[in-house]
């Protein structure tokens, strides 16, 4: 465990604002985001206009990676109607 602490400590702080960078960007990419665009495509749905339907596709397209890793937790079922 010391041997990795004393590897990260003795690279350059440049580096390890990249690698700080890069992991935030990810996250931010990958879950923050298709969470944010799945819980606004929710509650925005089966309202929206087609400039604001368009906007939706072009959210699902740029978010996909995030929002097929988090497909298995989510569901896009529509709710039960009420007779």
């Amino acid at each position: 465990m010391d041997t990795i602490i004393n590897t990260i400590t003795s690279l350059p702080l440049d580096t390890l604002i990249t690698a700080g960078l890069y992991l935030g960007l990810s996250g931010l990419y990958l879950l923050i985001m298709p969470g944010f665009v799945y819980f606004y495509l929710n509650s925005r749905w089966y309202v929206a206009s087609s400039f604001e339907r368009a906007f939706m596709y072009f959210l699902m397209f740029f978010f996909f990676p995030g929002v097929l890793l988090l497909s298995p937790f989510l569901n896009f079922r529509p709710k039960r109607r009420q007779v």
